[in-house]
């Protein structure tokens, strides 16, 4: 028995097995790169007692490999271990530290909880104060084995259970298609229950739900008018009974010390309202009343695909800065999206307003961009004490906070920033020898940080922060590089499926806010709807997820059937509204969608670009026929566009860096017009002074359309350019993120005065991507990251990279540095995988799993 265990056992793609929503979890493990690879493997199953084996197992796979045994039943867990066989040997490695599974409620007869909220009555359309609801009860006598809460809500939910938090996650259940799927999440809350008197309790708000939420302030009771729990408490003694404590007629509500609560507006607390006791048996049944009830279809309760939100990082305040009013100015050095926490003392009824932003305009907020979320929290001290608080139902984008009505100096250890995202796993690191590009680097993370929160958002300061589809989509291989989001973006594209229209369209964004004036009726757009081919296929190609590949390509084939439809016999796009290349610099600030480049050449390529996905597609499903047909459609797209939008002398009809970076990164070109193509690209980003002429469709693409052309040096020099517009603009201007606008802030340090400016957004950041395979060197070529290729491309005076991604097989590495005669390359490859490496002035070759150090001896940095 060699002494390399492999890594304990994943399930799906979440990241423990509590409350899992299938009876047959795919099981995932990482063998030990000292072992080598894996060349056999044997699951071990513990369950009701007794072990089932599957015994030695001849193959590679550990890779959502597939459940090995009976079908596990609601509640049902099992404790699950793995060994592997390596090259050469005849014994197993040490077993792997084991892993418990655990199946939710998977029968819609599981449930018997229903939605109780308060019931008193007040006008749908106002502020409405939340509710906590709560009920007392007695468990059985006797010992207990273990106890569960099953548990989500019409709105948001913070749970107690005697007067302890229950769990760390928030904005639970996070936002979904409601009508269709609403999450619920599974907890072990053995531990909290006490022998006698015991109470279950929990915060409400209204979240997406029922508050405020989209563009122009935002639209109420999107879903319905209901503030509700759903919960169900089953405590399992060890002699086999249960007791249920579900929701129902017999619990109580009581307005709590939220006085108003909403995700744009903030959060007030009256602290002198708070009762500690509230959810114990200690608690005064003073003002407590029984609950409305409410229903709900159980088929639509759903257990999560993905980790919940979290607070992930505290970060204290790097100045204050005190007004000569009194107020108190906070820079917490790094724009962020999360929340205060603040402990303060002082006399009862002192009131601290907390206002948020994200950059400054001459010494103050700059809360215009907000638009009319106002981002503002205020606590009412309770005059006993220091009293420690944080908003619960909020979330705020900012660098800077104002606290008004501190009482006497505030102490910089009294306030914390709170980091909030979707608590996903960090896969991918990049540095290099350039200071403001590991900064630009940084900012993308952050922005991703910022925008993962349950859902891919576009922006989370002002009053929109939705699910814009061709936002993720042209960002999603930079973040499925940088962190494990497929659980999270699986289930998203799930609701994008939902919401996709019985013609084929894919909304503009997801989950759908209906009646929003400027996008209802729901139209078809290129690029946004493109998400439907091109991200279950990037999530494909990164996490080797053929089920979810499967799933969603029902999606991709709706939408390419309705835009042959539209394109007609001739195959060209042409018609109806489009963004086209969305924020090109050039593009009035009043009129985004105004750029360089014809938006319905924009369109057709894109057409070209998701039929010829989804023939892969059909391929990697064994769909020959499908596979066929759809390459056939891609090609005459593509002889299509070159009738079209290609001239005689090799020029495009839109004479732009976006037309031809999507020419040459869609491969819509033969050979000799591809070299001309990339010419003509390069001249005129020199023309341009290598300053940024592309918006969201073309700035993705353009540094892979120079590179593959011949022209790596105009794409270092776009790069690292620093004159607005480019990245290194914001970089220079202390942007902590990613902007949405190449200039959210002008030269002169004025703010944009487009009505849309914010300060937070990761699009632009899909430069990371060309960043992570072409500056650090790795890329990814087979499915699962099967098969990678270390192929770095120094430029731009960089003289060494350092990049690491933790694939679904292990760490693949490359650090490289200019030596005087060339490069060094120190390589890491993760077992069972194939490389190639190709390193400048050398031959291409292959590399077996292990480190290697190498050397090219005819390379020198440019």
């Amino acid at each position: 028995m060699h002494p390399h265990p492999p890594s304990p056992v994943r399930f799906e793609h979440l990241t423990d097995g509590l409350g899992i929503g299938t009876a047959a979890p795919r099981l995932s493990w990482t063998p030990a790169a000292e072992a080598g690879d894996q060349h056999a493997y044997e699951v071990d199953i513990e369950r009701h007692g007794h072990t089932c084996r599957t015994g030695r197992v001849t193959g590679s796979d550990h890779v959502l490999v597939a459940w090995p045994a009976e079908p596990l039943t609601s509640r049902e867990h099992a404790v699950v271990r793995v060994r592997t066989w390596s090259a050469g040997d005849g014994e197993p490695s040490e077993w792997s530290e084991p892993s418990t599974v655990e199946a939710g409620l998977l029968a819609a007869t599981d449930w018997s909880a229903v939605p109780v909220g308060a019931a008193w009555d007040e006008d749908p359309t106002a502020e409405r104060r939340p509710a906590r609801v709560r009920k007392h009860f007695r468990p059985d006598d006797k010992p207990i084995e273990r106890a569960r809460l099953y548990i989500t809500a019409h709105g948001l939910y913070e749970a107690e259970i005697n007067g302890v938090r229950v769990g760390d996650e928030a904005l639970a259940p996070g936002w979904t298609v409601y009508p269709h799927r609403l999450r619920y999440r599974t907890h072990d809350v053995t531990g909290l229950l006490a022998p006698g008197a015991n109470t279950i309790g929990a915060w409400l708000g209204d979240g997406w739900y029922r508050g405020k939420y989209g563009f122009d302030g935002g639209t109420r009771n999107i879903y319905g008018t209901d503030q509700s729990l759903i919960a169900q408490l089953e405590i399992t003694y060890t002699d086999g009974t249960t007791t249920v404590v579900a929701t129902d007629h017999t619990w109580h509500a009581a307005p709590g010390p939220i006085l108003t609560s909403g995700l744009y507006e903030g959060e007030t607390f009256d602290a002198r309202l708070d009762d500690a006791d509230w959810a114990t048996p200690a608690a005064s049944p003073d003002g407590w009343t029984p609950v409305r009830t409410g229903t709900r279809d159980p088929r639509t309760l759903v257990a999560p695909d993905g980790p919940p939100v979290r607070c992930t990082e505290e970060i204290a305040p790097v100045s204050i800065t005190r007004t000569p009013d009194g107020r108190h100015l906070l820079d917490f050095g790094q724009n962020l999206v999360g929340r205060l926490r603040v402990t303060a003392d002082g006399p009862a009824g002192t009131t601290l307003a907390l206002r948020h932003a994200e950059v400054l305009q001459e010494g103050e907020l700059a809360t215009r961009p907000l638009r009319e979320a106002y981002s503002a929290d205020t606590l009412i001290l309770p005059g006993t004490g220091p009293y420690t608080w944080e908003p619960r139902f909020t979330l705020h984008g900012f660098r800077y906070a104002e606290i008004s009505g501190w009482p006497g100096e505030l102490d910089p250890q009294a306030v914390t920033a709170r980091v909030y995202h979707t608590d996903m796993r960090r896969t991918g690191w990049f540095e290099c020898s350039d200071p403001m590009v590991n900064r630009l680097h940084e900012n993308v993370l952050w922005s991703m940080r910022g925008n993962f929160v349950d859902i891919p958002t576009d922006c989370p300061q002002r009053d929109e922060r939705l699910g814009w589809t061709g936002d993720i989509q042209v960002f999603a291989p930079t973040a499925s590089f940088l962190y494990d989001c497929a659980g999270m973006l699986d289930s998203w594209l799930t609701d994008v499926g939902l919401e996709q229209l019985p013609d084929g369209t894919i909304p503009w964004y997801v989950p759908v806010i209906p009646g929003e004036p400027m996008w209802t009726p729901i139209q078809p757009g290129a690029a946004w709807g493109d998400v439907a081919t091109l991200t279950p296929w990037t999530l494909y190609q990164r996490f080797g997820d053929l089920e979810l590949l499967r799933r969603h390509y029902p999606m991709g084939k709706a939408w390419v059937d309705l835009v042959e439809k539209l394109a007609g016999p001739d195959r060209l796009w042409d018609t109806g509204f489009q963004l086209g290349d969305w924020l090109d610099p050039a593009a009035p600030p009043d009129d985004p969608a105004a750029g360089r480049t014809d938006r319905y050449l924009v369109a057709t390529a894109y057409f070209a670009h998701s039929a010829h996905h989804l023939a892969r597609a059909a391929r990697e499903l064994g769909d020959t026929a499908e596979s066929a047909r759809y390459a056939a459609l891609a090609e005459e797209v593509t002889t299509a566009f070159r009738r079209r939008y290609l001239r005689p002398d090799g020029r495009l009809t839109s004479d732009s860096p976006t037309a031809y970076a999507l020419a040459i990164a869609f491969d819509l070109l033969d050979p000799s017009r591809r070299r001309t193509a990339g010419d003509r690209l390069a001249e005129l980003v020199e023309q341009d002074g290598a300053r940024i002429a592309t918006g969201f469709v073309g700035t993705p693409l353009i540094c892979d359309a120079l590179t593959d052309t011949g022209h790596l040096d105009t794409a270092y020099r776009l790069l690292l350019q620093t004159e607005c517009p480019s990245w290194l603009y914001t970089v220079s201007m202390g942007a902590t993120t990613i902007w949405e606008r190449w200039d959210s802030l002008r030269p002169d340090g004025a703010l944009n005065p487009g009505g849309m400016t914010s300060f937070n957004h990761y699009a632009l950041g899909a430069v990371a991507d060309w960043l992570h395979r072409v500056v650090g060197g790795i890329a990814v070529t087979a499915p699962g990251a099967r098969t990678l290729v270390f192929r770095p491309r120094p430029g731009g005076g960089i003289t060494w990279a350092r990049t690491r991604h933790e694939t679904p097989h292990g760490t693949a590495s490359l650090f490289w540095e200019a030596t005087a005669d060339g490069m060094k390359a120190e390589i890491t490859v993760p077992p069972n995988c194939t490389a190639v490496v190709d390193l400048p002035g050398g031959e291409p070759g292959t590399l077996a799993p292990g480190t290697h150090i190498l050397h090219s001896s005819d390379v020198t940095p440019r």
